[in-house]
Parts: structure tokens; sequence; C-alpha cells
């Protein structure tokens, strides 16, 4: 809903501008203009107007804090790499991997210390990298994960619209054996035989619960929930508070040491 918004005011500001501009270049020439030559101006206009200030918008995410880069550096429990797909991170774990879609507008750098852990605790994970940092953009990139990575079982996961980007995705295939939302849900009915586990912070401000509430019935029959006591939306990854999240009563290290604990025993 906020991205529908948002570019709708993005729409109407670069119409406006693209005929001020034109209106200007009538008064600046001091006649009026050919009509088609004023249509072609304004449409000119509108379409770089409009290209810039959405290439503004979405290539400027929420960045990562530097704290999380350290967790893009191999040791000798976990082997870090970049990938055209985005970071993969390969510990001891040779069965499991989770295909990860970060948030939208965040850089998917933020998300490193869990995959690191998690890669450390014996689950193998990859972020993806999507375009423009939105995940919308490139919901079937798992495909390409599955057909490069062999596991013996692949799990989805996503935080916030990458949550919902999964499950839309999960929908359409049989190669995975589960799914974790973080502060998400899914839109789709996700069939009862796909493992589902769901995790949202209790202070999270984000996340709509009533959207949330309203979707449940798209998870399947078995899944489980947790909610992180005094844990929020922005705590998932390390980009500091996202606006409008509320505050966390517990520490960024409190919150990702239970979701991973959880996820770790989803998973294994």
């Amino acid at each position: 809903m906020k991205f529908i918004i948002i570019s709708i005011i993005v729409l109407v500001l670069a119409l406006v501008i693209a005929l001020g501009i034109t209106i200007l270049l009538n008064i600046v020439f001091k006649k009026k203009l050919n009509i088609y030559l004023n249509i072609l101006i304004s449409l000119s206009l509108f379409i770089v107007v409009l290209g810039l200030s959405f290439y503004a918008y979405f290539e400027n995410p929420s960045k990562a804090k530097s704290e999380a880069r350290d967790y893009l550096v191999s040791t000798e429990d976990v082997s870090v790499s970049k990938i055209d797909l985005g970071y993969y991170f390969d510990g001891s774990g040779t069965d499991d991997l989770i295909i990860f879609y970060p948030g939208a507008r965040v850089e998917m750098e933020a998300y490193a210390p869990m995959m690191y852990k998690l890669a450390e605790n014996g689950v193998d994970t990859i972020i993806v990298k999507m375009p423009f940092n939105f995940p919308m953009f490139g919901k079937d990139k798992a495909n390409k994960i599955i057909n490069e990575y062999e596991y013996k079982n692949y799990y989805i996961s996503g935080h916030s619209l990458g949550g919902i980007m999964a499950g839309e995705y999960i929908v359409k295939t049989d190669k995975i054996a589960g799914i974790i939302f973080m502060a998400s849900y899914s839109t789709k009915k996700i069939n009862d035989n796909v493992k589902a586990l769901s995790l949202y912070g209790s202070n999270d401000k984000v996340l709509s619960i009533d959207q949330y509430n309203k979707n449940k019935k798209n998870f399947p029959s078995n899944y489980e929930e947790l909610v992180i006591e005094g844990g929020n939306h922005s705590q998932f990854g390390l980009y500091g508070k996202q606006q409008g999240d509320g505050k966390a009563d517990i520490s960024f290290s409190e919150q990702q040491d239970i979701i991973i604990n959880k996820i770790v025993d989803f998973v294994l």
C-alpha cells in the first residue's frame, strides 16, 4: 500500500513538473508553441522526471551498518562468497539451504549477521540480490539458485515484502521444503505439505497486524508462529531503526539470537 501511494505521488509530481516546464518554455519563447511540440516536450519531460524519481527512490535503500559488513568476510567456520545472485554463506552443513529475500529498499548486506550465524550453525544461506533493492522485481530468482546449488532441502525466507514475495514464489514450485516468514505473511494459499515458520516482534509497528491476521489463512495448517517479545521490525537486519517502527525492548543481538535459534530448530 505504501508503495502504491508513493507511486501515485511521484506520478502526479512528475506530471506537474513536466507541464510547468512546458508552460515556462512557452513564456520564454514569447509565443504559443505548436500543440504537437507541446505534447512532445511534456511527454519527454514526464518520462525523464519519472525515471529519475523512481531511480532515486529505489537506489537509495536503508544502508547496512558497518558492523553488518564484518560478517561478509570468510572465516574457518563459514566461507562467504559474493556471487552474481547475492552472497553465499557456506558453513559446516551440507543438506539444507535457506534462500533469503531482503526487505524492500534495504541493502542486502544488512542481513549478513543472521545469514552468517545460520551457516555457522549448520544451515547454509544465500542472500538474494534484488533488482533496485525491491523484491517484487526478483521474486523468481530462487529458480536460479536451486538450479546452480545442489542441496537435499531448500527453504525460502524473506523479511517484510521479501517474505510476501517468497510466499508468491513457493506456491509455484514443489522444490521448496519450507518457508520462513520474518515480519511478513503470504497473500497466496500455501500447500499443507510445506513446513512454515512465522516470526515477528511484539513491538513491530511496520508490519500490519490486521493484514497479517487476515492472511493467516494462507499459511499451511501446521505452521509455527513465534512472537518475539520486545522485538521490532528493524532488528531482523542491521540497518538502524526503520521509519515508523516501534522501539525494541531487547537488543539487536538478543533478537537475532532468538531468530537464529528458532530457525535452526525449525530446519534441523
